[in-house]
């Protein structure tokens, strides 16, 4: 009878190395469910690597090599993040400095014949050159009342702050009084 000889990898012709457990080290190419993120040294038994991680190109051999360029990439991938995060804060310290005024139809007593919404709020800031989406905008409700409003502005999860909205009638509405 044949022996059968450890399988292989294809690629190197090498040994898969052995992790601390006894496993296959492996290093993750894209992010894979219940098991690690990109870029992570995993460690899976040998026929996980070689039936699944390592032919839909899930994983790849955790070399030296390969774990410094991810080290690189990762490093690169905070640098922008933390460029984005100085821009955001940039724009926060804008809008803080900043007030919105929205016209709308009121009756006599300030009651708004619809609402202001975030959407409002939004297309008024793009007229101030400061481009915030809707859903950056969190309203505790709409704004149906004429008046000064504080509205919490959320553009990144630790970016936020404050920006006030007036609510006021329309000039086509003050103009017929």
């Amino acid at each position: 009878m044949p022996t059968r000889e450890a399988p292989r990898v294809k690629a190197t012709g090498r040994r898969l190395p052995k992790g601390e457990r006894g496993g296959v080290e492996l290093l993750l190419v894209h992010n894979v469910e219940h098991l690690g993120k990109q870029g992570e040294v995993v460690e899976v038994k040998r026929g996980f690597a070689y039936n699944y991680l390592l032919p839909q190109g899930l994983a790849t051999v955790a070399t030296d090599h390969h774990k410094r360029m991810v080290e690189k990439h990762r490093a690169k991938l905070e640098e922008i993040a933390r460029e984005r995060l100085a821009g955001l804060r940039a724009v926060l310290q804008e809008l803080i400095r900043t007030s919105v005024t929205i016209e709308a139809n009121a009756n006599d007593e300030g009651h708004l014949y619809g609402s202001v919404g975030s959407t409002e709020i939004s297309r008024s800031l793009k007229q101030q050159d400061l481009m915030v989406t809707a859903d950056q905008i969190i309203l505790q409700g709409p704004l149906k009342e004429v008046g000064l409003y504080t509205v919490k502005v959320k553009l990144a999860p630790e970016v936020e702050g404050d920006l006030k909205v007036w609510v006021v009638p329309s000039s086509s509405e003050a103009g017929a009084k």
